[in-house]
């Protein structure tokens, strides 16, 4: 597991090695019924009737995340710039109807014989705090899709 936080350019990365093909890896990015079942930090779900995604460049997704205690939500989306399958995805980051805060992800795969290198690259915060932020959201939630893949294979 790597992780880095860039200050200077408020970009943060993130790589995981993940028990699981890359195509299967792909599609936990990209398909529904398994983005449902790791999208968020730890403490939230993201159920499937709020996820909508068409996975195409120039295509939308959206998501909302709900905290299991409070039930607040948390809604996200974008559009893909760039769809490369099994190896790489770009797409866009923001709350809905704001683009002032919008960032870009990049999600590259790399194939390791039967297990996948899966960086997460994102880029184009405001402040350091909401890098900060979606760094440790994603990190709890790569660490989810982690387990679920781990847990798979034992």
């Amino acid at each position: 597991m790597t992780d880095r936080r860039e200050t200077g350019e408020r970009e943060l990365t993130i790589t995981r090695v993940l028990d699981a093909p890359r195509r299967l890896v792909f599609q936990a990015w990209t398909d529904p019924a398994h983005v449902t079942a790791w999208f968020g930090p730890r403490g939230f779900t993201t159920p499937m009737s709020t996820i909508a995604m068409d996975v195409r460049p120039g295509g939308t997704w959206q998501a909302t995340m709900i905290r299991d205690d409070d039930g607040a939500e948390y809604s996200t989306g974008g559009f893909y710039i760039e769809v490369s399958e099994p190896e790489r995805l770009v797409f866009t980051w923001g709350a809905p109807g704001d683009t002032r805060q919008e960032s870009v992800v990049t999600v590259e795969l790399a194939d390791l014989d039967g297990r996948t290198e899966m960086t997460l690259h994102q880029a184009g915060f405001t402040t350091d705090d909401s890098r900060d932020s979606h760094h440790d959201g994603w990190s709890s939630a790569l660490d989810r899709l982690t387990e679920r893949f781990r847990e798979a294979t034992a």
